[in-house]
């Protein structure tokens, strides 16, 4: 099944801009200008919204702008509007696990913790959903956690996030075509090649 929704998670206005948190914005906004997709405030759908046509299927792009905990209010809403699946959408997110410069692919599984993706989950009824993890690392201690995503990285940090984002756009038309597999392979096989099968299985 093909995606129809890409929604990038972050907070809106200029002060959060360069956050951690931010990474879905940074991906999304760079997709709409490589798909010269125009991206316009739809203050119906809680987000600032575009769409892409492609081989004769159209694909949404979303930013919330309702804040990370609030992300499921757009995503539910272009979903049941244009009756798009849970398993059609493709939610881009920071994730504390993966070290920056890691992204990885995957259907489904739990929202460890991330509110914007249990928001998704709540306004989506299921967890079912894709997610494309861009890695921003952990400080360590799980105190500092909230300052930390919403703080920018170092400069070498936002070279590895950078250098990360740039591989999803690249490939970023397996995704566009559905191709999700082949995507998953594409992005864990430039990390750890011993797991990419394993990942590709959904283990």
């Amino acid at each position: 099944m093909s995606i129809r929704l890409i929604a990038g998670l972050g907070n809106p206005g200029r002060k959060h801009e360069r956050d951690r948190h931010n990474v879905g914005f940074w991906f999304v906004s760079r997709l709409a200008v490589l798909q010269e997709v125009e991206m316009r405030s739809q203050p119906r759908f809680h987000g600032v919204v575009g769409k892409a046509g492609l081989a004769g299927s159209e694909v949404w792009f979303v930013m919330p702008q309702t804040y990370m905990n609030a992300s499921g209010m757009a995503v539910g809403a272009l979903a049941r509007f244009y009756k798009i699946a849970p398993e059609q959408c493709l939610v881009v997110h920071d994730e504390l696990d993966f070290a920056p410069g890691v992204a990885k692919l995957k259907r489904g599984g739990g929202v460890a913790g991330h509110n914007g993706l249990k928001d998704i989950a709540a306004h989506l009824g299921t967890q079912d959903y894709w997610r494309l993890r861009i890695g921003i690392g952990h400080p360590g201690d799980k105190n500092v956690v909230a300052d930390y995503v919403l703080s920018s990285p170092s400069t070498p940090e936002r070279e590895l996030i950078e250098s990360a984002v740039a591989r999803c756009l690249e490939a970023s038309p397996l995704l566009l075509a559905g191709h999700m597999h082949a995507a998953m392979l594409k992005l864990h096989t430039r990390e750890r090649p011993e797991q990419a099968g394993e990942d590709a299985q959904g283990s």
